[in-house]
């Protein structure tokens, strides 16, 4: 149910307080961090995709000019992972993919730790790599972990078997009956989509000293506490002595959310007394950068006549890449996507990581949902088009609504999706229709809907309130660009304390300082992070709140805290500042500060129906819908986008212009990877694209305007009515797209990125068809269905 609705000072377009500093290149980030004496750390990494390791002789490497340490395998006995722990932090025995860090050296200077990384000895018998996930799954595939039945796994029941690392199931209803049902049409679709590059602005950087017993690491991180965590694990040492700071972060996008480099610089920092930073150079940091995975997604739908779907199974093939990482833990999002936009009347869904000796992938924006949704949107126009019903009538009858169940049998509270097609609708009505700049082109159309939801899990936050009346929140909670931390969270502190936002000053991440967070991503810090700050405000209004009454001789129910005073209700100018507030509070009980904590509360899924799963039932659904029309250039196979609509559930908006940023911004990042975007594994393992002159990104003339419609009032867990505004704009986006270019050009879609020789293959009818015979392949049982 819905928190209490924001006082009205909560809600303003508040503009950012580091952007005049970002754009003049004051902003501080990691890679700033370094200073004078600060030694630079190169690491050797493999320049094949799978071989033996036969010997590694660093000798002569600790010989070379300006050398301070060497570090291996040997230095860093453990290994790390999410559900299954697998990943060590340099390899050792085995070379798993390109880019593999093998050792690493701190020097004086740069030049000197890589030409001292060069100089390392490494003998290797090479092996035939896996690249593909067809031929991981192939019946006499080489395994790329020969020894995974040994790997510790952090959830029971789970099925997993050679290079397949995690499945995760979801069984609800009798599917086999709904396809067996002489009424139903029966539709089936395959499509596959590549690889995207995150390509934040700062790449991944760390720097580390050893001092008094402890590690401290200033990281360029979305998640201290997890740099902590992980790198005690892999040190081998208690996590109290592993300190995490974090500056700004220049962008992330979930890239940011592993840990790699941080151990690496604490080892040198250890071995050389000395500070040590790990800095990727941008092509390193391209060919080991945790993609958007590729993957293959099957589906097909049990339909009547009338459009009920009465039975929907599916299954999604992942590239977890050499190891399992984010991967395994995305495996949860398939339920909640292919499964969450319609109702449906019985569902099977599987989706699997698969192991190939190719560079680790990660989670990346609104995570495996961007192609997800891609697949269901384009599934359900071609049902659409099966059962000779309109797409958008189809997607009325159908999508989730008040005390519908979703596929893991969790009940949906709140009519939201419907009444967004009608917003859309009525934005679509409200503007003149494109269709005339494609003169000449293929015109189309299309309106998608997606269902996204908020990660929330512990976050902690402690305000304290200063003599003159102003607030510092402390939390684990990082600036990745996004706004969160200058923007809305000091909004929900001053509004509940009666105080400018500008009066709230925020601590950047230490972890000595805040208590455990989740991290920074999947649209959480407001909803998490804000509802600790709130419940910290709470105990500091029940410190100063009766001191104020016995001050002024009210009721505390007659006071209330606003523009920086107690006032008494109903008596303007009645009252004195917060200030000598706080200074009487001090003389009687000392400093003015509070608490607070937050996590899940756990929404309830079916009992049995979701298996290996993270996140059986989802605490805060967010949605969307998407409307866009192109034009098809049918010489050149180019896709102009002509216009672009959004509405976006945002529950409540307190900062709208803020939230209207990251529309925009979520929307082009989602045409890159619509239209442009490719990574390419060559016969190396390698990824192709080694930097800016190869992997197409948006440019300036890409971007396209984007008309917006916020929508409130949907039921929210979240702060004030508040949910997540940054992840899900770039949900629909492939899907929009892909479905707009099916209607003008008369030609089925099943692959992503639509670039134009592929657009081009698709008019002229050349383009093979998929290949996806592997994504029925007999593991560990037969197939799905």
């Amino acid at each position: 149910m819905n928190m209490a609705i924001p006082p009205m000072g909560a809600v303003m377009n508040l503009a950012r307080r580091d952007a005049r500093d970002k754009l003049s290149g004051r902003t501080r980030y990691t890679i700033d961090q370094a200073g004078p004496g600060t030694l630079q750390a190169a690491i050797l990494r493999s320049e094949i995709a799978s071989a033996r390791i036969l010997r590694v002789d660093v000798s002569k490497a600790r010989t070379m000019p300006g050398v301070r340490a060497v570090v291996t395998a040997e230095d860093a006995p453990g290994k790390h992972g999410i559900g299954v722990i697998d990943h060590p932090l340099f390899a050792r025995d085995v070379i798993r993919y390109f880019g593999e860090p093998i050792a690493a050296v701190a020097a004086d200077t740069l030049d000197q730790a890589r030409a001292a990384a060069a100089a390392i000895e490494v003998e290797i018998e090479p092996l035939a790599p896996i690249l593909t996930i067809a031929d991981a799954l192939a019946p006499d595939a080489p395994l790329v972990h020969a020894d995974w039945k040994s790997y510790e796994v952090q959830l029971d029941g789970v099925a997993r078997a050679g290079n397949v690392a995690w499945e995760a199931k979801v069984v609800r209803g009798d599917t086999d009956a709904a396809f067996a049902r002489p009424d139903v049409t029966i539709v089936e679709s395959c499509y596959t989509v590549g690889r995207q590059s995150h390509v934040p602005f700062e790449p991944r950087a760390a720097i580390a000293t050893f001092e008094d017993g402890r590690f401290h690491i200033i990281a360029s991180t979305q998640v201290p506490w997890t740099v902590r965590k992980v790198t005690a694990e892999v040190l081998g040492i208690p996590s109290s002595q592993v300190r995490v700071t974090v500056p700004p972060v220049g962008g992330a996008f979930g890239l940011k959310f592993d840990c790699t480099i941080e151990p690496m610089a604490a080892l040198l920092a250890k071995k050389t007394g000395r500070r040590v930073a790990v800095i990727n150079s941008r092509y390193e940091e391209t060919i080991t950068c945790l993609c958007r995975e590729n993957a293959d997604i099957r589906i097909r739908s049990a339909v009547t006549k009338d459009g009920e779907i009465i039975g929907r199974e599916a299954t999604v093939l992942m590239d977890c890449g050499a190891y399992g990482g984010e991967q395994i833990f995305l495996t949860t999002m398939t339920a909640h996507t292919l499964g969450g936009n319609y109702k449906l009347g019985s569902v099977r869904l599987n989706s699997r990581v698969v192991y190939t000796n190719t560079a680790p992938n990660g989670a990346f924006r609104a995570c495996n949902g961007v192609y997800n949704t891609f697949a269901l949107e384009r599934h359900t126009d071609e049902i659409a088009v099966a059962i000779g019903m309109d797409p958008l009538e189809f997607r009325r009858r159908n999508v989730l609504g008040d005390q519908d169940i979703g596929a893991t049998g969790q009940v949906f509270e709140g009519e939201v999706l419907r009444p967004m097609l009608e917003r859309m609708e009525a934005l679509k009505a409200s503007l003149p229709s494109k269709a005339p700049l494609a003169a000449g082109k293929l015109y189309g159309r299309a309106t998608t809907v997606g269902t996204w939801f908020i990660f929330v899990g512990p976050s902690s936050a402690t305000v304290n309130l200063n003599a003159d009346g102003s607030a510092t929140l402390v939390t684990s909670g990082v600036e990745i660009g996004s706004g969160t931390m200058v923007q809305s969270l000091p909004q929900i502190v001053a509004a509940e304390l009666g105080i400018r936002p500008e009066e709230v000053v925020v601590k950047a991440a230490d972890t000595d300082a805040a208590g455990l967070d989740l991290g920074v991503g999947g649209g959480r810090t407001t909803v998490s992070i804000g509802a600790a700050s709130l419940k910290a405000c709470e105990e500091i209004r029940n410190k100063i709140l009766p001191v104020a009454s016995e001050m002024l001789q009210t009721p505390t129910d007659q006071l209330t805290l606003a523009n920086g005073r107690v006032e008494i209700a109903g008596r303007k100018g009645a009252g004195m500042t917060i200030a000598k507030v706080v200074e009487r509070v001090q003389q009687v009980s000392g400093p003015v500060s509070g608490t607070g904590a937050f996590t899940k509360p756990g929404v309830q899924a079916m009992a049995g129906c979701a298996m290996a799963h993270f996140i059986d039932a989802i605490d805060i659904p967010v949605f969307a819908v998407h409307d866009c029309e192109v034009a098809v250039d049918s010489q050149t196979g180019h896709v102009e986008i002509l216009s672009y609509q959004v509405v976006q559930d945002v529950g409540r908006a307190l900062n709208p212009r803020a939230i209207h940023g990251q529309i925009q911004g979520g929307v082009v990042q989602g045409l890159g990877y619509a239209l442009h975007e490719e990574v390419t594994i060559d016969e190396q393992g390698r990824i192709a694209q080694s930097g800016f002159e190869t992997y197409r990104l948006p440019l300036a003339q890409d971007v396209v305007p984007v008309t917006i419609d916020l929508y409130e009032g949907a039921p929210s867990i979240g702060p004030l009515g508040t949910k997540g505004a940054g992840e899900v704009p770039i949900l629909n986006v492939g899907a929009t797209v892909a479905c707009a270019v099916a209607n003008a050009t008369g030609r089925s879609v099943c692959r992503l990125p639509l670039t134009p020789p592929r657009v081009l293959e698709l008019i002229t009818g050349v383009n093979p068809p998929l290949d996806l015979a592997h994504i029925s392949s007999r593991w560990p049982e037969n197939t799905i269905w």
